[in-house]
């Protein structure tokens, strides 16, 4: 029996393409100007190459104040005792919890390249300063220039907002299925590839975010965390409404409710007029004639369960602003 081998799909991404070309800048530019260790600087580079601006900037920061404090520490120590291991790991040993309290751990790689540079020297003169000041300065620039380019999410946030609507529209219209026919055919599998889209379209609206560098939030992220707050109520009242012991009168209430709502869902938002026809809902329920039997009462309580819960629904996205659109293929009314 041969052993099946997993093998990745082989792709350059943005990430991979700047790493590349930031790499091949810095070493161009530090062999220009005839820098001691030119290569270094895109090591420097590419140890600051980042999925986003924001973390780009920290990265630089935190590799910046790292490799000054990294040439202090090499300056004061291997001056002082002399330029050996023992004196070289003695720095090592106090250096790495100083910039680790100063929350710039993530600059050692970096310090260190500078650091040996120095112990390799065994001098640190003027023009070695200059020269490690001219390498960080390439190194890091050219991370921060190359990275300044991110590409856009705009295109892919939509998708996973069309697909999170036509999912919610389908849920809808398999509650009308259930409601008038009795139809348990089915799967409930758009709950699952909901909560899914949702996870995947609020890490890229988070993304997006990151790469703004005066920006908070996202109204992509506020829409998504908004669906996924209504998604939870729709996973919790799913039982409560197809599992009803009995079909009653207050049914097609219900379902013509239901109906209207899986044909208006879009980002925008009039919820308020949904919830004031939920409320004519509630009256024409009061209207009808008392239940039966016990099925039937279990069956008008599910129902007017479900229809609060829905309230609760609408109640989320009549909290949100919405989302500005110049197009969209659905009508200008939501749920």
């Amino acid at each position: 029996m041969k052993e099946e081998v997993d093998i990745k799909k082989f792709k350059i991404g943005y990430r991979t393409v700047k790493t590349a070309v930031g790499a091949a800048f810095a070493i161009a530019i530090a062999h220009y100007f005839d820098l001691q260790y030119f290569s270094s600087a895109a090591i420097l580079t590419i140890l600051c190459i980042q999925t986003t601006k924001k973390k780009s900037v920290h990265a630089v920061y935190t590799r910046l104040i790292a490799s000054f404090i990294g040439m202090a520490f090499a300056y004061l120590a291997l001056e002082t005792f002399g330029y050996n291991p023992l004196v070289l790991g003695c720095m090592i040993l106090i250096f790495i919890p100083t910039i680790v309290s100063l929350n710039v751990a993530a600059g050692f790689v970096s310090s260190s390249v500078i650091i040996m540079h120095i112990y390799g020297e065994a001098n640190f003169t003027l023009d070695l300063f200059l020269n490690e000041m001219a390498l960080m300065a390439i190194g890091f620039g050219t991370a921060l220039a190359v990275n300044m380019y991110m590409g856009d999410f705009q295109k892919e946030l939509d998708r996973y907002l069309c697909e999170i609507e036509d999912l919610y529209s389908s849920i809808f219209s398999e509650i009308v299925k259930y409601l008038r026919n009795g139809d348990t055919s089915w799967d409930g599998k758009e709950i699952i590839e909901a909560a899914n889209i949702l996870n995947k379209a609020k890490s890229l609206a988070f993304k997006d975010v990151e790469n703004h560098l005066t920006r908070k939030q996202n109204e992509y992220y506020l829409y998504f965390d908004m669906r996924e707050k209504q998604l939870e109520i729709i996973e919790r009242v799913l039982p409560k409404i197809t599992t009803l012991p009995v079909m009653v009168q207050q049914t097609n209430l219900v379902a013509d409710f239901m109906e209207e709502l899986a044909e208006n869902v879009h980002p925008g938002n009039t919820a308020k007029r949904f919830r004031n026809k939920l409320e004519i809902v509630k009256e024409e329920f009061a209207k009808m004639p008392l239940p039966e039997n016990h099925e039937k009462f279990l069956a008008m309580a599910s129902l007017y369960q479900f229809i609060e819960e829905m309230d609760q629904y609408l109640m989320i996205k009549q909290s949100y602003k919405g989302i500005k659109k110049k197009s969209r293929k659905k009508a200008i009314t939501q749920s």
